[in-house]
């Protein structure tokens, strides 16, 4: 598929972009280095190349993740300057349901 302005316009109205036209020119000759470089990949031999689903290992050099019943509520409650029934008490950014007070 040939990258032009329409293509390039055609993408920035899908993505909601307002682009000029002098971007149009740029981002076209971006577009079409960018498939140029896409294209390349498929001069590569990869004849005998096992197909790789993930780089990441099987195993963990972390802890075991165990999950542990906690009760933390006393200890956070201790580190926050104001509290009330057992909330932590923070200022109103609303009065009487109305918005900006």
């Amino acid at each position: 598929m040939p990258i032009n302005a329409e293509e390039v316009k055609k993408v920035a109205n899908l993505s909601k972009l307002a682009i000029t036209e002098e971007e149009i020119g740029m981002f076209t000759r971006q577009m079409v280095d960018i498939i140029q470089m896409v294209e390349l990949l498929d001069e590569v031999d990869t004849e005998g190349v096992p197909v790789t689903f993930t780089v990441a290992h099987d195993h963990t050099v972390l802890r075991e993740d165990i999950a542990v019943q906690a009760n933390l509520t006393e200890e956070l409650l201790k580190q926050v300057p104001e509290t009330e029934d057992g909330y932590i008490k923070v200022p109103a950014i609303m009065d009487n349901g109305e918005a900006g007070a």
